[in-house]
């Protein structure tokens, strides 16, 4: 579980509730059905539009994605790179197939298996950059769904104001109905408001995050299966991941092989 989105969601939400309550208003005068069907059903509406049934309905599930914490392991995958490439320098590349069996890592797998059954570089280069081309189009096509609605939210928020006042200079002369046409002119831009900055573009943006943080470990990947192809020294493997991490964990990875 993520709690850092946990805290930014409901901690926003929360802070518009007291800001509500401490400028002497109440939560009933911000809940209005016809604003909330024009802003936020008409807008996640027009996302059908955008995509498709499944892409749009699936999108609740990718609001799920950013609750939970992904875990990338970038020093796992170090040290299980550079085991694999003392084993190949050691024992030959063949020598690695009796250890995929037991790999979690799919893409790492799928790499090392081109490796042992004998393709070129270019090729394993090709296939897997390929492979993460992919991952990153269906990354992007979730996230480009929640912008969307994001997008979508305070236009249809500013659709909805310009329905209220119209309603309401069309009924000038029935006071009783001033109020209620002007709530609608105003709540859905509200409603519009909070969908795109308290929910859509905060939670597009840390998933861009996830997606970047998961395409650099892969990236780190590929740069290893080819070393390891290639024969290349150990210790230069090892340069060359380490480069890809912090520095500070750069440095704990540096100490670690040191003291091996």
């Amino acid at each position: 579980m993520n709690i850092a989105t946990i805290i930014g969601l409901v901690g926003c939400f929360i802070m518009t509730i007291m800001a509500i309550y401490t400028s002497g208003g109440s939560i009933t005068t911000y809940l209005d059905g016809p604003s909330f069907l024009m802003t936020v059903v008409g807008s996640y509406l027009g996302v059908f539009t955008f995509s498709t049934i499944p892409t749009a309905l699936g999108m609740w599930s990718t609001f799920g994605l950013a609750m939970k914490m992904p875990h990338y392991d970038e020093k796992g995958v170090i040290q299980k790179l550079l085991a694999f490439s003392d084993k190949a320098r050691r024992e030959g590349l063949l020598a690695l197939e009796e250890e995929l069996e037991d790999l979690d890592d799919e893409f790492m797998k799928k790499g090392l298996r081109l490796v042992v059954d004998g393709n070129d570089a270019e090729l394993i280069r090709t296939l897997m950059e390929n492979e993460l081309n992919q991952i990153q189009d269906r990354h992007t096509a979730k996230i480009r769904v929640i912008n969307m609605w994001g997008t979508l939210a305070p236009g249809l928020g500013m659709l909805g104001t310009v329905v209220g006042l119209i309603a309401m200079l069309k009924n000038l002369e029935d006071k009783s109905a001033l109020g209620p046409n002007m709530a609608v002119a105003l709540i859905t831009t509200l409603y519009g408001a909070m969908i795109a900055n308290l929910i859509c573009i905060p939670v597009a943006a840390k998933l861009s995050t996830y997606d970047a943080a998961e395409i650099k470990v892969k990236e780190m990947q590929i740069e290893g299966i080819l070393s390891i192809q290639a024969g290349e020294n150990t210790r230069n493997l090892a340069n060359k991941l380490l480069s890809y991490l912090d520095p500070v964990t750069r440095k704990a990875m540096e100490a670690a092989e040191d003291n091996k």
